[in-house]
């Protein structure tokens, strides 16, 4: 069973949703919180596995919360649940560790099933908004291609395939080997870049991919 912790500042949009997620047999909401300062306090007095945060809300916001709470416990999942025009906030979000993000026009089910996959690591990226965080995203302190060029082939293609936002299974199927390989592989590409996890390989690789996809063309 996967706890996850709502924070929403709309009473209406929040208490919905846990109605919604609550039909799901693997998700039990232990908690509701309407701004980040209460929900610090709840995953203190909770510890979830997963929070669904939204980033505009007073008394404390989501891109502070998600500072904080990260911070402290790396281990809890966050997804950030935002609106399309949030690009700012969600970029800031996604440096401080959020695992990804959702628009709150997703489709219940779709919805359900991203938490789900988010509990387990999978980086959830809302469709339209990649670009956005991407060029919010703060300059690479060291050079791209040479970054790239530590790369091994294998790993290059591994890297692209996180860019579309494909999980480790996808990534096996597709590449046509085992899902422990490409978790080894996932491991030493965010070693080489000095990344925090797949959501930051993903936005790096966003990054670069559009202007120069043959980068990631293996030597």
């Amino acid at each position: 069973m996967i706890r996850l912790l709502l924070v929403e500042d709309q009473t209406i949009l929040r208490q919905g949703l846990r109605r919604l997620l609550e039909t799901q047999s693997e998700l039990q909401v232990v908690g509701e919180a309407d701004n980040g300062q209460h929900a610090i306090e709840l995953t203190n007095q909770l510890q979830p596995d997963l929070i669904l945060m939204d980033v505009r809300m007073p008394v404390m916001d989501g891109v502070t919360a998600t500072r904080m709470i990260c911070d402290r416990y790396p281990q809890i999942k966050i997804v950030i649940f935002t609106t399309f025009d949030d690009d700012a906030y969600v970029a800031q979000a996604i440096q401080y560790g959020a695992i990804g993000y959702l628009l709150k026009d997703t489709p219940a089910e779709d919805l359900a099933q991203a938490l789900i996959a988010a509990s387990k690591g999978y980086t959830q990226l809302a469709p339209g908004l990649m670009k956005k965080v991407v060029s919010y995203s703060p300059p690479q302190t060291v050079n791209q291609s040479k970054d790239l060029a530590a790369l091994t082939p294998r790993e290059r293609e591994v890297l692209s395939l996180i860019a579309t936002g494909s999980n480790n299974r996808e990534i096996a199927e597709i590449l046509c080997i085992t899902e422990k390989t490409v978790k080894n592989h996932v491991t030493s590409i965010l070693s080489r870049l000095n990344l925090r996890d797949r959501t930051q390989a993903a936005i790096f690789a966003q990054s670069i991919l559009s202007p120069n996809p043959s980068h990631f063309l293996p030597d």
